[in-house]
């Protein structure tokens, strides 16, 4: 069957572990043919989580909506709207949600091959995070990444004004997350709609763009691995050639 390239999140069936306030979606991971990235969105109703863990694997988690707590090893940080956290293999975390609204969190796990473990920040906020140009029609902000002690994945929110980009790829494997905006993602010849609660997977070297088509801008989370640079394209001689 052809790959799903993009899921809307509201058609992934949730789970929720008995005692836990959690409703999980895996919404990529190798059955959905992602097979180094694994993409969960996990809605934290009021009150305190299971235990969580992950071995061999961090975690990069986004808070899209909602307050609560970080739980992380016996220590308390506090997760809101665009607050990212760096969780690493082997560490365990509960969330606490005080209600009354659930916790929307965006989390990916990704491989840990590098063996070096500098200090770590444990949350970064997108505010307060420095804006950086990609191009003409689009900025960024790191999240989790080296600068965070990440030395394997890149987490990132893009802001992309309405404009439609030329085909290109990238090295890195990506999943993404749309935050706000409406548009469509353009790859092997078809156009399928992106809008908040998007999920997509590109591959690396996939051919494809991303279109905002307004009227306000969209904000994209992103993590791609291994890390790097998000302003970083390879274009598609064939698909320029054809848009000139």
């Amino acid at each position: 069957m052809p790959h799903a390239f993009v899921v809307a999140e509201e058609d992934v069936e949730g789970r929720r572990a008995e005692g836990d306030t959690a409703l999980e979606k895996i919404v990529f991971g190798a059955d959905e043919g992602s097979m180094v990235l694994e993409q969960r969105v996990t809605r934290f109703a009021p009150g305190r989580s299971l235990p969580r863990r992950r071995e061999g694997r961090d975690e990069l988690l986004y808070a899209v909506s909602g307050t609560g707590t970080l739980e992380l090893e016996d220590e308390r940080h506090a997760l809101e709207a665009d607050t990212a956290a760096y969780v690493r293999a082997g560490e365990t975390y509960v969330i606490d949600n005080p209600g009354p609204a659930e916790l929307l969190v965006v989390s990916t796990t990704v491989p840990v091959e590098i063996v070096l473990r500098p200090p770590r920040r444990v949350t970064v906020r997108f505010d307060e995070s420095t804006e950086l140009r990609a191009d003409a029609h689009r900025t960024f902000r790191y999240l989790v990444n080296e600068d965070a002690g990440c030395m394997d994945a890149t987490q990132f929110v893009g802001i992309v004004d309405p404009f439609r980009a030329p085909d290109h790829s990238h090295t890195y494997d990506e999943l993404g997350f749309i935050l706000e905006g409406n548009g469509f993602a353009h790859i092997e010849g078809r156009s399928m709609a992106l809008a908040p609660g998007s999920c997509f997977h590109l591959p690396p070297e996939q051919v494809h763009c991303i279109e905002n088509t307004g009227p306000g801008v969209m904000r994209i989370l992103g993590v791609f691995y291994p890390s790097g640079d998000p302003a970083s394209r390879s274009y598609d001689e064939a698909a320029l050639s054809s848009q000139h």
